[in-house]
């Protein structure tokens, strides 16, 4: 217990799934939190859930304007930053014939740019010895039919990453990422699919699972907490995959 205690994080994206997790378990270990969101309404029912210590702060991921608005509020709660977990994220089947310049913006806007321009506005708050953690996913190494722009968009995180943790680390700044599988989140839940090919989508995930089920939100927390302490001193640019053996069996 209190492995962050007196530590300041702030996680996009931490109203519901593996971000609202993880900012329970981050305030369990002792940390001051903010979290953001897009829904009013379930910003407020995880306020309630976290205690009312917890600063949330709607805001739209891939908007300049709302990145800064949100660090500004931040800013002036925390002063300063020890974690930032960029957690926030759309995925939205995109078939290549039927995919629009409009989803193509919107999910590299809100996956890419989002997280981009979060870290560098920032960097003036991030105390020595700050750790940056960044959700990508497992379709960033494997190919994805359905859902190719999700997929590009959490590949350009991975670089993102490697990229980003070699030019941090002399300021003391540890930049790493954390690699979901299948997670049963109130997103997966909401992909806008007809029912029956939902249900068939999941049953194929879980038949081809080494550990034939969909994780858990917590199961990925822990290995935020894991990035997020001084236990992983010494993890610097890495992908931690949290798939139950997914893409042992999945990727070529």
């Amino acid at each position: 217990m209190n492995k962050l205690n007196g530590k300041t994080v702030l996680i996009t994206g931490g109203s519901s799934g593996i971000g609202l997790a993880t900012a329970k378990l981050f305030s369990a270990e002792g940390a001051r939190l903010a979290i953001t969101g897009r829904d009013p309404e379930r910003l407020a029912a995880a306020k309630e859930q976290l205690g009312g210590d917890t600063l949330t702060i709607a805001s739209e991921a891939g908007c300049l304007n709302d990145i800064e608005t949100l660090l500004s509020q931040v800013k002036q709660h925390f002063e300063t930053l020890d974690v930032l977990f960029l957690n926030a994220g759309v995925a939205e089947p995109t078939p290549l014939e039927m995919a629009t310049e409009e989803q193509f913006d919107h999910i590299m806007r809100v996956n890419f740019k989002g997280v981009f321009f979060t870290i560098q506005k920032a960097l003036p708050m991030l105390n020595p010895n700050a750790s940056i953690i960044v959700t990508t996913s497992i379709t960033n190494r494997s190919g994805t039919p359905n859902f190719s722009i999700y997929a590009a968009s959490k590949a350009a995180l991975r670089s993102l990453v490697q990229s980003l943790a070699l030019t941090l680390i002399g300021r003391g700044i540890r930049v790493n990422a954390i690699n979901p599988g299948p997670i049963d989140t109130e997103g997966f839940n909401r992909l806008p699919l007809p029912g029956e090919v939902f249900q068939a989508i999941k049953d194929d995930i879980e038949a081809r699972s080494p550990i034939k089920r969909f994780g858990a939100p917590d199961e990925v927390a822990k290995v935020a907490l894991f990035l997020a302490s001084d236990d992983s001193a010494y993890v610097v640019g890495e992908e931690i995959v949290v798939d139950g053996g997914m893409t042992l069996v999945c990727l070529p």
